[in-house]
């Protein structure tokens, strides 16, 4: 320890002036520190998307029991919370969770539009044409990077360029 503190010529050092429970505390809040920074990233790194045209988003890890809350439709990106078995549990982009079951998704790189329409240009930047516009909420596959500019595909073929900061 570096910070030393000097007593009738005696050195002590910072773990022998705290007692066991300021050093317990010490610890504790250590270890809350590496999971808050650490655990949302190793969460975060693991990011899926629907595979298929549309799949049932459930209540719980299961179709008989589990009611079915929503609907969501190919390439929509959801972030991995917890797996159970075949059954993920997930948040998407607007903080919503349910369960899939892992057989409907995939690693294909997507992303969501989260801004109230979207211009989808021919190129990377905003001298581009715009090609089409998108709602908010459209999910689309990721096809290439170019600095802040995202080249994606929608569900239905059609391409573009999007800004990174309208999308999820």
């Amino acid at each position: 320890m570096v910070n030393h503190q000097e007593a009738s010529g005696l050195r002590l050092t910072r773990t022998q002036l705290l007692g066991p429970a300021a050093q317990s505390a010490w610890f504790l809040l250590a270890l809350l520190v590496m999971i808050t920074v650490l655990a949302p990233s190793a969460l975060g790194a693991e990011r899926l998307a629907l595979k298929v045209k549309k799949a049932n988003v459930r209540s719980g890890p299961g179709t008989e029991k589990y009611a079915v809350l929503w609907e969501i439709e190919r390439y929509h990106p959801i972030q991995v919370v917890q797996r159970q078995g075949d059954w993920i549990f997930f948040k998407d982009f607007e903080g919503d969770e349910g369960w899939i079951h892992k057989r409907l998704v995939d690693k294909t790189p997507t992303v969501i539009t989260r801004k109230d329409m979207v211009n989808i240009r021919s190129g990377p930047g905003t001298d581009a044409d715009i090609s089409f516009r998108a709602e908010r909420g459209v999910p689309l596959k990721v096809l290439e990077r170019k600095g802040n500019w995202i080249r994606i595909q929608s569900a239905f073929g059609d391409k573009g360029w999007i800004h990174s900061k309208l999308v999820w």
